[in-house]
């Protein structure tokens, strides 16, 4: 009998990696994509398994309670791999209630509804909330983040996915619900909606237009490919233990400039021009409210529990990266453009 597997947020960035790893692996496996399709929710990320006989799509919103639940009841989920969520800083600050709503009452609307469709069956179950190593707040020139490590948000975004996470492990106390978790640094690989900075600086550069950098750059983030946390959260969710907190990192820190730097030298070589050429394009612009200055994940854990840690060098990451949003123009076209909204009603509405 083939397993129902709901992944929330399945259209976003890291989602529809992880949609596509599962759907491709698991044939056995009915994977349920459930996403919202908000500005960041993009089903052309999902083309080359559209019709796949175990993937179906489902558009609706982790915030509507009666419908998660009638969800639940439709499908009944053998498990639950839940990424769904508001995730850039910077419209936290400018609309933190829609982080609040989506983050906290979304994550809270999901676990009620596993709760009481699975409260006879919690053992053959599974609940996977991924989030984020924002929760952690923000290191100094030294030390890692560990799962021990005390949560200090800073920013309405992660004080959101910290209340969460909290959540989470609170209908795991209390409830004995089957949950796991993980928190993972920064992501990157194909498909990033191009707000965040490395698609940000591809494309500009690529454009000649100025390439933002908060204050003087120095803040530092560690970068992990997109691809490794997929198979991160595939390996942690058949394998994780219940009750616990993996932390995911790609041993691989970057101050803001320095990376930006690294991404223009590629560039320029892409584009067979003079090495600096896009460089001088580099702009600082006033400093983010409650900028943490570095982030770093130690990923022990996981690598001595699961044997996992990060297949992708950064080098070759990043002429993936940059290969990938340079051999697809039109998809990026799509996004500034807004057309990728069609693509739903192209390939859904009409059926």
């Amino acid at each position: 009998m083939k397993k129902n597997i709901l992944i929330t947020g399945g259209a976003g960035f890291i989602g529809s990696h992880v949609v596509r790893l599962f759907v491709n692996k698991y044939p056995e496996y009915h994977i349920i994509n459930l996403d919202a399709l908000t500005y960041a929710g993009n089903l052309e990320n999902l083309k080359d398994i559209d019709s796949k006989p175990n993937y179906t799509f489902v558009k609706g919103d982790i915030t509507d309670m009666n419908f998660i639940h009638d969800l639940f009841k439709e499908f009944q989920f053998d498990g639950v791999l839940h990424l769904a969520a508001e995730s850039h800083v910077d419209r936290s600050i400018s609309d933190p209630m829609a982080f609040i709503t989506t983050n906290i009452i979304g994550t809270v609307n999901l676990l009620n509804a596993a709760r009481e469709i699975w409260k006879d069956s919690f053992e053959t179950k599974r609940f996977y909330h991924i989030s984020t190593d924002e929760v952690y707040g923000s290191l100094g020139e030294t030390g890692k983040f560990l799962e021990t490590t005390p949560y200090d948000p800073r920013s309405p975004y992660s004080a959101s996915k910290a209340s969460s996470d909290h959540l989470v492990r609170a209908y795991f106390h209390t409830y004995k619900m089957p949950v796991i978790l993980s928190n993972c640094s920064n992501n990157y690989g194909a498909n990033q909606f191009p707000e965040k900075l490395i698609p940000l600086v591809i494309n500009n550069i690529k454009n000649s237009k100025p390439l933002p950098i908060y204050g003087k750059g120095e803040n530092v983030r560690d970068w992990l490919f997109v691809e490794d946390h997929a198979l991160a959260i595939d390996l942690i969710y058949h394998k994780g233990r219940i009750g616990e907190t993996y932390n995911i990192g790609g041993n691989n820190e970057w101050a803001n400039i320095d990376l930006v730097r690294k991404l223009c030298d590629i560039m320029d070589k892409k584009m067979a021009q003079e090495i600096g050429t896009s460089q001088k394009l580099i702009t600082f612009v006033k400093d983010r409210a409650g900028h943490d200055l570095r982030y770093a994940i130690d990923a022990t854990k996981i690598k001595n529990e699961l044997g996992w840690e990060p297949s992708i060098q950064f080098e070759e990451g990043f002429e993936q990266t940059i290969d990938w949003y340079l051999n697809n123009t039109e998809w990026l076209e799509n996004i500034l453009s807004g057309d990728y909204e069609k693509y739903y009603e192209q390939q859904y509405e009409k059926r």
